[in-house]
């Protein structure tokens, strides 16, 4: 249904920047309409078979499609923002009948300076991020413990072993105590290749590598990727918590959102919280949400990633509305939450303002 509804609207906003960009004095006056038309066809049926035929799918040519198509769906969406900016001011050309149209050409440049600084930061190494938290309750001898933390690698056809392996190397050069994978480790369209398995067995830690779910772990219906993180010698905490060391609880839930849809009532939160020993507690949850009854449960350190900080301006602003918390650092009731922006990417491998991260987070002792 998701699939369905993205090809329409992107078939939708296709159809107006041609549509659009047949009006600009120069396209009218050097390109025939056949040739314009044609373009746009063509362009449209690799979008289409990037995302039929190439999405999940191994070999060259429909990885080589499945980027190509994302690539466009992506300077579709910036294209068509820039265009209807010039829409308001112009009246949709009622206003400015004449101006409009040069005014749309100077919409199409803006649409396409954007998508190549977005492109170039999607495709940029992700960022280190230092975070120093306080935490009450844990012992003076966990004070300076790091963890790192990434989100959403959406490890597939478009991030692969390769980048993988420079992701690990980047993790394993900050010598973290502890590594968390905050959920949408794998991209989820066809089963996980299993020579993602030996480059995620390279993450150590002398507290260990944990990991939640994100929705992505679910994608139709099955649970393939939870099965090679388990392979991967990574420690799956589902709905539960572990001491990985005396003063120092680390809890993972299930994603909330995919709760939610499910219509589940459970309250996973209190079962994953339930029962856990005294000391500085740290919750994992892939969905930033509930993020205030965690903190009145006394947890004091939240992370979580999911938003992929927008991943594409102004598309932030609509992921906004339904995850408050977009990215960054949070203080909610005496709790510190961070928000992990994004390690990978989903769908295009695009970014704007700003490229994707990893968290560095230092623990110290809380002493008043």
């Amino acid at each position: 249904m998701f699939g369905s509804i993205l090809t329409v609207l992107v078939t939708v906003m296709h159809v107006y920047v041609f549509w659009r960009a047949s009006s600009v004095p120069i396209v009218k006056s050097y390109v025939p309409d056949k040739i314009l038309v044609g373009t746009g066809a063509v362009i449209w049926l690799i979008f289409f078979f990037g995302r039929v035929h190439g999405h999940g799918f191994s070999g060259s040519m429909p990885v080589a499609l499945e980027f190509i198509g994302m690539t466009w769906m992506a300077i579709l969406f910036l294209t068509s923002f820039a265009l209807l900016i010039i829409e308001v001011i112009s009246g949709f050309g009622f206003f400015l009948p004449q101006s409009a149209p040069k005014l749309r050409g100077l919409a199409l440049i803006a649409g396409g300076m954007l998508s190549v600084l977005a492109l170039v930061q999607g495709l940029r190494p992700p960022e280190v991020i230092n975070y120093e938290v306080s935490l009450a309750g844990l012992p003076r001898a966990m004070d300076g413990t790091v963890i790192v933390a990434l989100s959403d690698l959406h490890l597939g056809s478009q991030l692969g072993k390769s980048w993988l392996a420079d992701r690990v190397a980047q993790v394993q050069r900050l010598r973290p105590d502890l590594v968390v994978l905050l959920g949408d480790i794998f991209e989820g369209h066809g089963a996980p290749p299993s020579d993602f398995l030996p480059v995620l067995r390279n993450i150590s830690a002398p507290l260990g590598v944990w990991a939640v779910p994100g929705n992505h772990e679910f994608h139709g219906g099955g649970s393939t990727g939870l099965s090679l993180i388990k392979a991967s010698g990574i420690r799956l905490l589902f709905n539960h918590w572990v001491q990985v060391s005396p003063g120092l609880v680390l809890a993972g839930i299930e994603d909330l959102t995919a709760n939610r849809r499910a219509g589940r009532n459970n309250d996973p939160l209190a079962k994953t919280l339930k029962d856990r020993p005294p000391g500085a507690a740290i919750l994992l949850s892939h969905t930033p949400l509930e993020y205030q009854d965690a903190a009145r449960a006394g947890v004091g350190l939240m992370l979580s990633g999911h938003t992929h900080g927008g991943q594409i301006w102004p598309f932030g602003y609509l992921v906004q509305s339904s995850y408050p918390l977009l990215g960054g650092r949070y203080e909610v009731v005496g709790m510190t939450v961070i928000v992990c922006r994004g390690t990978g990417t989903w769908g295009p491998r695009m970014r704007l303002w700003s490229a994707g991260e990893i968290l560095r987070v230092t623990l110290h002792q809380r002493t008043r």
